[in-house]
């Protein structure tokens, strides 16, 4: 396995394409948006100059990571020749569903078509392509140069050979990969969302404040950072957009999303990509203001 497409250039893309890259891949960058190609470069050379500024890697080690990267705005020109690809475009059903459709014309029988959603089904996913069995959820974690995680989800057809195919890759990129089942959140999102749901109902609820809240959980339970602060680097939209998928998955009331992250949705407040959330990231990107008051 040699030329990996990425599809998307957001967050998790250019972090899953920096990964490969670095890795010595070649990879293949789509997006439709020439703005978002550019913008994921950009982030992805500021990654590497911090990488090089910390003794991580060489001004060499960048500069191979780079010309390894070749952007596309077409689908099919993108995937001409890949062995596989990784969709990380916006966690949307409908939106994920065609990219497949677009890629089961677009892709030989052969390539491996995998999808770092972090709550969609990989059953539903692999229902609207040819040979189900070739696809997989690869679900990096974020940030994705730096996190060691891989969730590795198996749809109710993925093979045990592209299962086998996929696990030894992502320890190639230096991760350790996790072999999950096909159910809503998997098991990384089934833990944490209620988590950081039940977090912004203690806040909802008035029983302390955002930084109180994320205080206890932070000395108390040793977690790096709090649950809320957690949310705003996230996005509060995706925890929704999460929050949903596992409601209508399971139709249990205690996935329901808290009325307060719907509404913050509702009005624009997302975390740090909006410079707002439960903290206020208008001076700095650290959770340092409080933006919610009770």
């Amino acid at each position: 396995m040699k030329i990996i497409a990425v599809i998307g250039a957001g967050t998790m893309g250019n972090g899953i394409a920096h990964t490969f890259a670095q890795s010595g891949f070649t990879v293949k960058l789509i997006d439709v948006s020439e703005k978002s190609l550019d913008k994921g470069m950009a982030t992805i050379a500021a990654n590497l100059d911090r990488m090089v500024s910390k003794g991580t890697i060489t001004e060499e080690d960048k500069a191979k990571t780079i010309t390894n990267i070749i952007t596309y705005t077409d689908i099919k020109d993108g995937v001409v020749g890949v062995d596989l690809v990784v969709e990380a475009a916006t966690e949307n059903v409908d939106l994920k569903l065609n990219i497949f459709k677009q890629l089961n014309e677009a892709c030989s029988h052969n390539t491996i078509l995998a999808t770092n959603t972090s709550s969609i089904s990989i059953t539903q996913i692999g229902a609207v392509v040819a040979h189900p069995e070739r696809v997989i959820g690869m679900h990096f974690m974020n940030p994705v140069p730096i996190m060691k995680l891989v969730e590795i989800i198996r749809g109710y057809n993925t093979s045990d050979e592209v299962t086998k195919i996929i696990m030894d890759l992502s320890e190639k990129l230096g991760k350790t990969p996790v072999e999950v089942n096909d159910y809503p959140g998997f098991v990384a999102n089934r833990i944490l969302m209620p988590m950081i749901n039940e977090a912004i109902e203690t806040l909802y609820n008035k029983v302390a404040g955002v930084y109180e809240i994320d205080t206890v959980m932070k000395l108390g339970m040793g977690h790096p950072m709090g649950p809320l602060q957690l949310a705003d680097f996230i996005g509060l939209d995706v925890c929704l957009a999460i929050l949903n998928v596992m409601y209508d998955g399971f139709k249990n009331p205690k996935y329901a999303p808290c009325p307060l992250l719907v509404n913050m949705v509702r009005a624009g407040k997302l975390g740090v990509k909006s410079g707002e959330g439960f903290y206020d990231y208008s001076e700095s990107k650290k959770a340092e203001k409080v933006a919610f008051k009770l």
